[in-house]
């Protein structure tokens, strides 16, 4: 009976490990799986029936994905970067930023640039958000080129960044507090059937994009080839430089976007804290989704993956009552945890 037992168990065992060899996202989603049944036996069952239980459970859901957005928009550039072997420590500084001029740009108050033009409605807000996106490349592209042409490593590049961006912000911002058209903010607070879900919308198509991007495009492709082996890439005829310049634009691109859905959403920015820890989420949900720190591996089917398991165990620990500044410690505790089962697996 024993040795039955254990020949089941190594059965068992036999299953998971093919399984996982088979598939790189098959432990990821069964981590998160056993977060959202954990996370479900929580909220407990005490309604007052299947359908309330039902309603709630999923609004849960969708507060814990609606909040998630931005920073789940963020961490797919971030996965990208990360392939290519880099890092960047400034997206928060450049959410901020680029927060800034959309708010500038459609600011009620009697010193909003558009207004003073005129231009109010539909057309500035579509002004407003181009010109959110250009800044976005703009920043990243400088950022790139640092870090391409200047030889910059990426870590002290993007660091100096982070700084630059979020000082010279609050420089110009200080004291100054403008107000967002209430119309502007129906673009993350649209309610369908009494829901507000557009920031998931948003997620969904850019994880989508950026999926095909990484699949089935040259560049995608040159971005693994560059972090597999940057000289090999080179030999073949890859341009490397510019390959990493365009994944920190396209990360700015992305952050500019989460930059819009936080102005939409709340109707406001904090100049000095907002965007605050971006960095270590958006690195965490890629590593936690089997992005390799060293590069040349990564999916962003498993970043979404690992942005939801950040996610639900964030929920998790205000459910159980953790402070709130524990609640990093766990999240640095997993990071750890995930660059050692990488080591684990690449020895």
């Amino acid at each position: 009976m024993h040795a039955g037992t254990r020949q089941e168990q190594s059965r068992i065992r036999g299953w998971f490990e093919s399984r996982g060899a088979a598939d790189s996202h098959f432990g990821t989603v069964l981590v998160l799986v056993i977060l959202i049944i954990l996370q479900t036996v929580v909220l407990g069952f005490d309604y007052s029936s299947v359908g309330h239980w039902f309603s709630s459970w999923a609004r849960n859901w969708i507060n814990i994905l609606r909040n998630n957005a931005g920073i789940g928009i963020v961490s797919l550039g971030m996965t990208m970067v990360i392939i290519t072997g880099g890092i960047d420590l400034a997206v928060g500084s450049t959410l901020v930023a680029t927060g800034a001029v959309i708010m500038t740009l459609l600011d009620t108050g009697p010193k909003g640039l558009f207004l003073k033009m005129g231009l109010t409605g539909i057309p500035a807000f579509i002004l407003t958000v181009g010109t959110a996106i250009i800044l976005g490349y703009v920043l990243g592209t400088v950022i790139g080129l640092l870090i391409t042409k200047g030889r910059i490593a990426p870590f002290v590049a993007t660091l100096g960044a982070m700084k630059i961006f979020r000082s010279v912000t609050q420089h110009f911002m200080q004291g100054y507090n403008p107000r967002v058209p209430r119309e502007f903010l129906k673009i993350s607070n649209l309610t369908v059937g009494n829901l507000m879900f557009m920031p998931i919308i948003y997620w969904l198509v850019v994880a989508a994009v950026l999926h095909y991007i990484a699949t089935r495009t040259v560049f995608g492709r040159q971005v693994i080839a560059v972090g597999s082996n940057e000289r090999a890439a080179r030999l073949s005829g890859v341009n490397v430089e510019r390959v990493k310049t365009r994944a920190y634009s396209l990360m700015g691109i992305l952050v500019a976007i989460a930059s819009v859905i936080q102005v939409s959403r709340i109707g406001s920015m904090d100049f000095a804290n907002a965007g605050s820890g971006y960095e270590m989420d958006a690195i965490a949900a890629a590593i936690v989704g089997g992005t390799v720190m060293s590069g040349g591996r990564g999916t962003i089917i498993g970043t979404v993956l690992g942005m939801l398991i950040i996610a639900v165990m964030n929920n998790l620990l205000n459910l159980f009552g953790v402070p709130p500044f524990l609640r990093e410690a766990f999240k640095g505790l997993i990071v750890i945890f995930a660059v050692l089962l990488q080591r684990k697996e690449s020895a």
